[in-house]
C-alpha cells in the first residue's frame, strides 16, 4: 500500500520539507485506520448483522411451516418465481394448481411450484406456507445467515480501508498541487532573468 511507503518521510533529512512530514502523518493515520479501525468496524458490522439475521432465522422458523400439497392439475405458462436461497431453485419444477391444508386448519388452493418433473393429478409435494396457509419462501437457515453476516463484516472492513486510502490520496494530491503552486509563484518572483550573469548584483 502506498500509505506504508509514505512513512519513509519520517526519516531525518536536511532536505525534508514540512509537507513531507505532513504526508508522513497522513500515511501513519491511514495505516492505523486500515490495520486497526477497519477490522474493528468489520467485526462490529458483522456482529450486528449476525444478531439481526439470527433473529430473523428464529422468527421465520416459528412463522413458516412445511405442509403437504396435492396436485389438482398442471398449469401452463411461465413458471412462478423460485426461492433463490435454495439449491432446489435450480431443480426441475412444474407450475401446478394444488390444494393443501394450512397450519390453522383451513383448506387452501392455488398455483404453486412443485418439485416434480412430470406432475399428475393426485401427486403430493411439499411447500412452505405462513400460519394462514399462504405460500412463502423457505425460511432462512442459521448457516446461511452466518455467511451473510461474515460477508457484511468483510465488506464493511474493505469499505473502511478503501475510504481511508482514498482520503489519503486526496489529501496528498492537494498537498502536491499546493506545493507546485508555491513553486510557480517563486519562479514568477525570481523573474525571467534569474540565473543570468550579474543578476542580483
Amino acid at each position: 500500500m502506498r500509505a506504508i511507503s509514505g512513512l519513509w518521510r519520517w526519516r531525518r533529512n536536511p532536505l525534508r520539507r514540512t509537507t513531507d512530514l505532513a504526508e508522513a502523518w497522513v500515511a501513519l493515520v491511514t495505516v492505523v485506520l486500515v490495520t486497526v479501525a477497519a477490522p474493528v468496524i468489520g467485526s462490529l458490522v458483522g456482529a450486528a448483522a449476525q444478531d439481526s439475521l439470527q433473529r430473523s432465522v428464529r422468527e421465520q422458523a416459528h412463522s413458516r411451516h412445511l405442509v403437504t400439497a396435492t396436485v389438482v392439475r398442471v398449469l401452463g405458462g411461465a413458471p412462478l418465481e423460485t426461492d433463490p436461497d435454495t439449491s432446489a431453485a435450480h431443480d426441475a419444477r412444474s407450475r401446478v394448481l394444488a390444494e393443501w391444508t394450512a397450519p390453522d386448519g383451513t383448506r387452501q388452493h392455488g398455483p404453486a411450484l412443485a418439485n416434480l418433473k412430470s406432475p399428475r393429478h393426485g401427486d403430493h409435494f411439499r411447500l412452505w406456507t405462513d400460519p394462514h396457509g399462504r405460500i412463502s419462501t423457505r425460511p432462512l437457515d442459521s448457516p446461511t445467515a452466518t455467511t451473510h453476516a461474515v460477508l457484511a463484516g468483510f465488506g464493511a472492513a474493505l469499505l473502511t480501508a478503501g475510504l481511508g486510502e482514498t482520503g489519503r490520496r486526496l489529501i496528498v494530491w492537494r498537498m502536491v498541487r499546493r506545493r507546485y503552486t508555491r513553486w510557480d509563484q517563486a519562479w514568477d518572483r525570481a523573474g525571467p532573468d534569474w540565473g543570468k550573469a550579474g543578476t542580483g548584483s
